[in-house]
């Protein structure tokens, strides 16, 4: 960062010579006369012209001069941002995230988080995707994560990734050593369904209907618990994304198969925060904590 360089050459400017300038750094003038020389070396021109024993910049040194002082300001501005990092080791940040993200994604996330850090209090409340969207605009939570959230203003999104819905069957199923399905093959069996008021039904039912399959869900919930139990009583299959049945395919308690139909979109998974204003140190960690599992589980494939 040649940051000595940049100190000595910005005080000697102020200074008005190299022995002022190093009584003040508490340096020899040696020291101080070298790394100027040396500057105006790897520059291959002189910074000052010597005027009656004091220092004038030439047109080269104010050239320089303004970039040494605004990489000086840029350095303490990241030293004092270092400094809120070092002080975030404390304090409380709020989630608000769907009931599938609470129950699956943030679990594990949460507890990563607070083995980094333990004097960190994370709130996750889950909410409606509509409700998402108001709670980090009025302030009550400091990140929203949700599907296919809708677009606000007063919103930005920090991270953004597009997840493949899939069948979900226990192993053994018919299904389950297929490498992809279409819709058409699931509705041979009872489905468990994600009830309307999730985002995800949405998709589904404009899947179904541009395939022109007529469906009657053996059973539907809003509780992905429910569902993802009810599967693996051998009570039918369900159309879910990966991030819904995280834990249950580590374990090998569930499997998903992805499906290919052309006409089923896929969710839009969004971190955001307020578009105006700043994050505290401590959101900040948790939203590239978030970032950074959501890239990494992607990235798997998951």
């Amino acid at each position: 960062m040649h940051a000595r360089i940049l100190r000595y050459l910005d005080e000697v400017v102020r200074r008005g010579s190299i022995r002022k300038a190093a009584e003040h750094l508490h340096v020899a003038p040696t020291a101080v006369n070298r790394q100027i020389l040396d500057l105006e070396a790897e520059l291959g021109a002189p910074l000052f012209e010597r005027i009656n024993r004091r220092l004038r910049l030439t047109p080269l040194g104010e050239m320089v001069l303004a970039h040494v002082r605004q990489t000086l300001r840029e350095h303490e501005a990241l030293r004092e941002r270092i400094e809120e990092f070092k002080g975030a080791r404390r304090g409380e940040v709020t989630v608000a995230a769907t009931a599938g993200l609470a129950g699956s994604l943030m679990p594990s996330l949460a507890h990563e988080f607070r083995q980094r850090y333990p004097g960190i209090v994370v709130r996750v409340v889950d909410l409606p995707v509509a409700e998402i969207a108001a709670a980090v605009e009025q302030g009550e939570a400091d990140l929203g994560l949700g599907y296919d959230l809708p677009d606000a203003p007063a919103l930005r999104v920090l991270a953004t990734s597009d997840w493949q819905i899939g069948a979900v069957v226990p192993p053994g199923h018919a299904l389950a050593a297929q490498p992809s399905v279409l819709l058409s093959e699931c509705v041979g069996y009872p489905l468990v369904l994600p009830a309307p008021p999730l985002s995800i039904r949405a998709i589904l039912d404009d899947a179904f209907a541009r395939n022109a399959i007529d469906v009657t869900p053996a059973a539907e919930s809003t509780s992905m618990a429910l569902i993802q139990r009810l599967v693996m009583l051998g009570g039918g299959i369900a159309l879910l994304n990966p991030l819904d049945i995280m834990e249950e395919r580590a374990r090998g308690a569930l499997v998903l198969v992805p499906l290919r139909d052309r006409y089923l979109r896929r969710q839009t998974l969004a971190l955001v925060a307020r578009a105006h204003g700043v994050l505290s140190p401590v959101a900040e960690l948790m939203a590239g904590s978030i970032g950074a599992a959501l890239a990494a589980l992607f990235a798997q494939g998951r």
